[in-house]
């Protein structure tokens, strides 16, 4: 019903979240777009089998959308406390033909359904009246782009491939439980940890790198 469709390393700045991935990839990862229905803008990086690196940050010169901004970004201060502490790599999404039955029932999870841009959708998302991360990122942020596939032919190929995604986390059970509730495809593999912390493994020209 889910399939991994992207992650999200989730920045204070577009620059600081560029120049992160720089440091664990020697990669720069070019400008992808401005979303002017969110107030946000990212990079973007092809990582091989329709996955992709998405580097969001709130956009300074963009307008409020007038609701939650997507990916938490609203919570500046939160969003600034994960990034020192470490925890760049925040979340990922995963894509679905089907959003109203992956929200059914699930609403405090995933947040409603969004039809954006607003004034002609192309896509659908879901986002938290709060816009917080499902389940403080453990769980995906969901897609439905209405039977479209996502084009690859804008977002740059550098040569990186996503060979390991992995989440710790305190309860790791309870969460393995949900992904295979869910039947998602892709999901990371999950490692006893003391709190929550994304890493994938990327193949770069350079070598095989880790991104936190």
């Amino acid at each position: 019903m889910l399939k991994l469709d992207h992650l999200t390393v989730i920045a204070p700045t577009l620059a600081e979240g560029a120049a992160h991935v720089r440091a664990c990839l020697d990669l720069d990862v070019p400008f992808g777009q401005r979303h002017l229905y969110m107030g946000t803008h990212n990079h973007l990086l092809q990582l091989g089998g329709g996955v992709y690196l998405e580097i969001v940050a709130l956009d300074p010169e963009g307008r409020a959308p007038g609701r939650a901004r997507w990916f938490g970004l609203d919570d500046q201060k939160r969003v600034r406390a994960d990034w020192e502490e470490g925890r760049r790599l925040r979340g990922w999404v995963a894509r679905t033909d089907a959003i109203d039955a992956v929200l059914a029932g699930r609403g405090g999870m995933f947040g409603r359904k969004v039809a954006l841009p607003a004034n002609d959708p192309a896509f659908d998302f879901a986002i938290p009246d709060d816009g917080a991360l499902p389940l403080d990122g453990t769980m995906p942020s969901i897609i439905d782009r209405r039977g479209k596939p996502r084009s690859m032919a804008a977002i740059a190929d550098l040569g990186a491939r996503l060979r390991g995604f992995c989440l710790a986390h305190p309860e790791p059970e309870t969460i393995a439980a949900l992904y295979r509730e869910l039947a998602v495809e892709g999901a990371p593999v999950l490692t006893q940890g003391p709190r929550l912390r994304y890493r994938a493994q990327i193949e770069t020209p350079t070598g095989l790198k880790d991104l936190t």
